[in-house]
């Protein structure tokens, strides 16, 4: 649906984005993430046709958006990071306004405006002045302008900015619906949203693309080894003997101790290789120090993240 062939764009004394290469399938959403001026958005409007690359390719569904602009962008809806509203028009009129811009044949644009706008929420409000609206319905609707046209690609710029936690909810539940039906690329800073509605996780760093990747493969694949957190009965120094014997077991920490009358509770973390739990088992009953609980460390989105971008937020001027 979406290939970006080593896109890039140069500023005067600006960092913009370096040989950026990617693809998404038709029904895929994907988290873009990044640090404040990382190239997120410059890569967005270069997607969407608002800015023209210096170097490289974007096809989308095959066709050009060098070569075939206007073609390219009947394929896509667009939510920036605020939406393109105009405060003085109704609901309605501004819907209309843009089935104008969208060349919706007049015919139709009645019948595709009351769909959207219902879809939407807006039943009862299609005259309501724009300026009388929540924040909430406000990002409701820059996601009616962009999916008014039918569009099988949407792009959206942190559409949940400015939010309360009620309406986060309700528009993250609205980006998974719109997701059955069309391909998405989502920007956003929250990364419990990505871990929540996407499927696979893209993340750039100074204008470059630093991993793509499903989200389970891209945590397991930048964890540091198998981390397991155990509660043992036994005394200490065998506990950690039994646990080092283990051939694949990295290293053993001591994560605290309490004291009962049989013998000592260990709490220990052991990174390993590979999964050991099976391992860690048996080889503890066998040495008669019973487990009373046993638990995986997974590595979170969050994790991986800062891993790959390190502290380069702070740097730089912000193309955001």
């Amino acid at each position: 649906m979406l290939e970006v062939k080593q896109l890039s764009k140069t500023y005067d004394n600006m960092r913009g984005v370096n040989q950026i290469d990617f693809s998404m399938n038709r029904g895929e959403i994907v988290g873009f993430l990044g640090p404040n001026g990382a190239g997120k958005t410059t890569t967005m409007r270069l997607i969407t046709g608002y800015l023209y690359p210096t170097k490289g390719e974007i096809l989308v569904d095959g066709i050009s958006m060098t070569n075939l602009p206007r073609a390219a962008r009947r394929k896509i809806g667009y939510l920036p990071q605020t939406p393109p509203v105009y405060p003085e028009l109704s609901v309605w009129g501004y819907m209309k306004f843009i089935a104008d811009l969208r060349e919706i044949p007049r015919k139709q644009q009645k019948e595709r405006i009351e769909q959207v706008l219902t879809r939407l929420g807006f039943e009862g409000r299609e005259q309501q002045v724009i300026r009388g609206l929540s924040q909430g319905f406000r990002q409701r609707l820059g996601l009616a302008q962009a999916i008014v046209h039918d569009p099988e690609l949407l792009i959206l710029d942190e559409p949940t900015s400015g939010l309360d936690p009620k309406q986060i909810i309700e528009v993250r539940s609205l980006i998974s619906e719109l997701s059955k039906e069309r391909t998405i690329l989502l920007s956003t800073h929250i990364l419990q949203e990505v871990s929540s509605i996407c499927n696979r996780v893209l993340i750039i760093n100074d204008g470059k693309l630093v991993m793509d990747g499903k989200t389970d493969e891209l945590m397991h694949s930048n964890s540091e080894g198998f981390e397991v957190t155990l509660a043992v009965k036994g005394p200490e120094s065998e506990v950690l003997r039994t646990v080092n014997a283990i051939e694949s077991v990295k290293s053993v920490q001591m994560a605290g101790r309490q004291a009962s009358d049989e013998a000592s509770l260990a709490r220990i973390k052991v990174k390993a290789f590979r999964d050991v739990r099976e391992q860690l088992f048996y080889a503890l009953a066998e040495a008669g120090y019973p487990i009373l609980e046993m638990s995986r460390s997974s590595v979170s989105l969050e994790d991986v993240f800062m891993k790959l971008t390190g502290s380069s937020s702070e740097e730089g001027e912000s193309l955001e």
